[in-house]
């Protein structure tokens, strides 16, 4: 059996002999063939890939399972502590085989609510909010610390190639990162960010989005932050400023809060800085005609999401559908024409959406229900 755990840490083993592992396990009374608990921490390190909730969790399934079978007698020849290590690196690895995590065409469920970060190699791991986890690259080095609803990345530069990464949130869900210069994003719902898991030396700071993002920029006067959401390209050395960029929208949108920024939709036109915002102006850029204009705004109307609040001024209930979806988590069927391009001015804090659409109601009369997370408009 010695052999054959080598073969299994590994990860050379077939499935038939992944089966037999967990059937020696489960069912032996001696335990002699096991690897030490040192030698598992060892191996450990060497698959940061198994992440450390879906141990856990089948660290209790087996301790159930030795507890409720009177006939076994390691408990008492091995600490609890030695057996659940074993136990989480032998069972952990086999419900991974058997998954098909290590097979050449990976099957990995994602469930729609999940927040994700993905590298460039391909590797997925699933956020938790109400948890906490290490990020890990390729070489299984840390690179950042997850804690909650926040993501901080470790500190510094590199004079390597670029590495990327990209978290992704859900619609009906917030996330904070922390990149490696100390910028802070606040990512709302339905958004994605590809970001360097740490800036080469020498060069600009440059970041990928796609949705609406809060960025509070870190002062670097050598290397310029840039801000590519689609065809518009917004420039910065240290500033407060809001991004929205969904793809699904006609228009971009930045409003500066604090600092100074510059806008273009060309790559070759940043240093030329075809428009300059200040603070409390809005900047658009029209998709279609590649065109960006400028504005004076009240900030409070496109920073309210950050405090779980929906401020909208002259927008059309087709554009504020939009926003629900994203904001709550659900699907609006609308078929009435008429209610689509009405236009609304409102503001929420934190209500319900039932709330929500029975104060639009008001001003617009239409009825709706609710069908688990779908709504029926008409």
């Amino acid at each position: 059996m010695k052999e054959l755990f080598v073969k299994y840490i590994k990860r050379a083993c077939t499935k038939n002999e992944v089966q037999q592992i967990v059937r020696y396990f489960k069912d032996s009374q001696d335990l002699s063939d096991v690897p030490t608990v040192d030698a598992v921490s060892e191996l450990l390190k060497e698959y940061p890939d198994i992440q450390e909730d879906v141990a856990n969790r089948i660290m209790k399934n087996v301790l159930e399972i030795a507890k409720n079978n009177p006939k076994k007698s390691f408990y008492k020849k091995y600490p609890l502590i030695k057996y659940a290590a074993v136990a989480v690196l032998l069972l952990g690895l086999g419900h991974f085989y058997q998954q098909g995590y290590f097979s050449k065409k990976p099957v990995l469920v994602i469930p729609p609510e999940s927040i994700t970060l993905a590298s460039e190699n391909g590797r997925l791991q699933i956020i938790n909010e109400v948890g906490s986890a290490k990020v890990v690259d390729d070489k299984g080095r840390i690179v950042g610390v997850q804690e909650g609803n926040q993501l901080v990345c470790s500190n510094g530069v590199t004079k390597n190639e670029l590495t990327y990464n990209t978290l992704r949130v859900p619609y009906g869900k917030r996330f904070k990162i922390q990149l490696s210069d100390g910028t802070v994003v606040n990512l709302n719902s339905g958004t994605s960010l590809k970001y360097p898991v740490a800036f080469v030396e020498g060069e600009n700071r440059s970041v990928f989005l796609d949705g609406e993002a809060f960025f509070d920029v870190a002062t670097d006067k050598d290397h310029p932050f840039i801000v590519n959401a689609e065809a518009l390209n917004i420039e910065v050395l240290g500033t407060k400023f809001n991004v929205s960029a969904y793809h699904e929208n006609l228009t971009a949108e930045v409003v500066l809060v604090e600092g100074s920024v510059g806008l273009s939709h060309e790559k070759e036109a940043l240093k030329k800085e075809s428009l300059t915002l200040t603070p409390g102006t809005k900047g658009s850029f029209d998709k279609k005609k590649k065109q960006i204009s400028k504005e004076k705004v009240t900030i409070e109307i496109y920073t309210q999401w950050l405090e779980g609040g929906l401020v909208f001024r002259n927008r059309s209930f087709e554009n504020i559908s939009k926003n629900l979806e994203r904001h709550f988590n659900v699907k609006i069927a609308n078929t009435n024409e008429l209610l689509k391009k009405e236009i609304f001015n409102a503001s929420f804090k934190e209500e319900p959406i039932e709330i929500i659409l029975n104060d639009l109601k008001n001003s617009f009369y239409f009825e709706y229900k609710m069908e688990e997370n779908v709504i029926y408009i008409h």
